[in-house]
């Protein structure tokens, strides 16, 4: 009896050690990465661990203003200041030309995601009324996310936290960011066309985007007329962009007096003297430059290109 309650307890024991070791599996954190800011959205990158997200995951965003005055921890899961989405089934919307069709993510799989634009989007779960809203302009947001369990395997822990702002469009951009960021031709090397309109009207004359920038490419070689053109345009850019034109409205109606019906090179062949124009032009040109106004807009912050690897994996 004593050998067997020995055998038996000697089981038990063996159980007890080996038990740990039966004890369910946490996932690996994914990492999360920022790709590009707009005025209502923010794209990020969101990298699964080694054992990837087979049930989907969950990103959590908060204004950053919030996030430090709550001590910079995460509400429990529920509070409207906290905005959550559960990534969990078959996306529609962002899909990156079909190349994503499960928001379920093999080990180390890349998935990029825009917060703010999720309103239209499938495949999500539990997202609260703050997830599927735009993002506000001009605020820093912090953001993290974590792989998804179920009954086998424990949800993974946290990922560090991201901290990016969206873009502010009270400011302004000179006539060279316009010359380089339009349509056709004055679209330079990787840039978008980030114009806001496809028309202006210059004094009582209305161009066209293309007529706009064949002005913008031709030097004013003395023309007045030209010299106030390329300011008066950026000004009408950024001010149609969202700048604030308060401290601009009177010299812009000074320029369009002063170009009335006159048609501007290389649209027309008209000509102003640069002397009657110079005093209106500079004061475009300082707000144009941010000197006075709102300020120059600051460059979005951009991680380094990754769409070529994410490309690579969705394969």
């Amino acid at each position: 009896m004593v050998k067997r309650y020995s055998f038996v307890a000697a089981l038990f024991l063996a159980a007890m050690i080996a038990a740990p070791q039966a004890a369910i599996a946490q996932l690996d954190s994914p990492d999360v990465s920022s790709v590009d800011a707009g005025k209502a959205k923010w794209v990020i990158d969101v990298t699964a661990g080694p054992s990837g997200a087979p049930h989907g995951f969950t990103v959590w965003w908060m204004k950053k203003a919030t996030f430090d005055a709550i001590g910079q921890t995460w509400f429990p899961t529920g509070n409207q200041l906290q905005a959550q989405v559960y990534f969990t089934g078959t996306p529609t919307l962002n899909t990156w030309d079909g190349q994503l069709t499960s928001f379920a993510l093999a080990p180390n799989q890349v998935v990029r995601i825009e917060l703010g634009d999720l309103f239209d989007e499938t495949g999500l779960t539990q997202a609260n009324t703050l997830g599927l809203q735009e993002l506000e302009s001009g605020v820093e947001y912090v953001f993290c996310a974590w792989a998804l369990g179920d009954g086998s395997v424990t949800a993974s822990a946290w990922s560090s936290n991201v901290f990016g702002a969206t873009i502010d469009n009270n400011c302004t951009y000179t006539q060279g960011y316009w010359r380089t960021h339009g349509p056709g031709a004055c679209q330079a090397g990787n840039n978008a066309n980030e114009w806001p309109v496809t028309s202006l009207t210059l004094g009582t004359v209305n161009y066209t985007d293309t007529e706009l920038c064949s002005i913008l490419h031709t030097p004013a070689g003395g023309n007045g007329l030209l010299i106030l053109a390329h300011q008066l345009i950026a000004a009408k850019l950024n001010i149609a962009n969202g700048a604030d034109p308060s401290a601009i409205a009177a010299d812009v109606a000074s320029a369009d007096a002063l170009i009335g019906n006159l048609v501007v090179p290389p649209v027309g062949i008209d000509f102003l003297a640069p002397s009657s124009v110079n005093t209106v032009a500079q004061a475009l040109d300082d707000w144009n430059n941010g000197i006075t106004g709102p300020g120059h807009c600051e460059a979005t912050p951009v991680t380094p290109a990754s769409w070529g690897r994410v490309k690579t994996i969705y394969r």
